[in-house]
């Protein structure tokens, strides 16, 4: 029978949610976990992939289970992982769901904090930038669902089979006293490091060293620029994937949903 784990997990620690030879990620633990504990090699697959430091306030990942078993699994899956890992659900799945190619919608949150604050170091990236200005940064942002190849927002784009992306929407937020930003957007599907280089672009539009005109140009000439500087990874969460028949809250008592945080009301710019 398939089985879908809704998760979510921390990414500082990990080197993104794939296995990779000779380093830890999020794919490896969670298949030590689940061995050990039915006692044969078990294998899963998950809904998509996260980059190195890179979190997931909600994930899904399958597997296909034959036997039954006779032990609570949600409860000592748990307690075995670490501590930036949590099972939320596992759920039974009718046929044969595919985590990765039966979502058909993403969204991911970016933070920034502009001011040093040891409790936000980690969850959010710092830019210590003075002066942004949001008002060119909105407009850019309001640019991308009217676009769909993100061939400029890709540092390698000949080693995949296209880099169409059907952006549904995007949004830019501030809190209160403005010393903290919030990017979302939602797409059927991301580009590696995509949304880490739109955030810097839209960081250079903000700091006066890029221009609206210019940032349409790279949507409009599907050129790949000479220089991509992707932001930080530690601010950008995987925070909603939605099936066809799933499509579930995420867990915003994850210490990671900050754009749920009781102390910051986010308004849109």
């Amino acid at each position: 029978m398939r089985y879908f784990f809704h998760i979510g997990y921390h990414g500082t620690k990990y080197s993104g949610w794939q296995k990779h030879k000779g380093v830890v990620s999020v794919q490896l633990v969670l298949e030590t976990a689940l061995t050990k504990l039915f006692k044969y090699p078990v294998a899963i697959v998950g809904c998509g992939r996260t980059d190195a430091h890179v979190h997931a306030s909600q994930f899904f990942f399958h597997i296909d289970i034959e036997r039954t078993w006779d032990f609570d699994l949600f409860f000592r899956l748990n307690k075995i992982l670490p501590d930036d890992i949590a099972v939320f659900d596992i759920i039974p799945m009718e046929g044969l769901p595919h985590a990765r190619f039966d979502a058909v919608q993403r969204a991911y949150d970016y933070f920034i904090h502009t001011y040093k604050d040891p409790f936000l170091s980690g969850f959010s990236s710092l830019y210590p930038e003075t002066g942004l200005n949001t008002d060119a940064m909105k407009r850019a942002t309001a640019l991308l669902p009217l676009y769909s190849d993100y061939r400029a927002f890709c540092k390698m784009p000949g080693r995949i089979d296209h880099t169409i992306c059907n952006v549904t929407s995007a949004a830019l937020f501030t809190d209160k006293s403005g010393d903290r930003l919030r990017f979302h957007i939602s797409a059927n599907r991301f580009l590696s490091k995509m949304i880490r280089i739109i955030i810097g672009r839209l960081l250079e539009i903000g700091r006066g060293d890029l221009s609206v005109d210019e940032f349409e140009y790279h949507l409009i000439s599907k050129q790949t620029p000479k220089v991509i500087i992707p932001a930080y990874p530690q601010g950008l969460y995987l925070s909603k994937v939605t099936y066809p028949y799933l499509d579930l809250a995420p867990r915003t008592a994850f210490s990671g949903m900050l754009q749920n945080d009781s102390n910051t009301t986010w308004h849109a710019l």
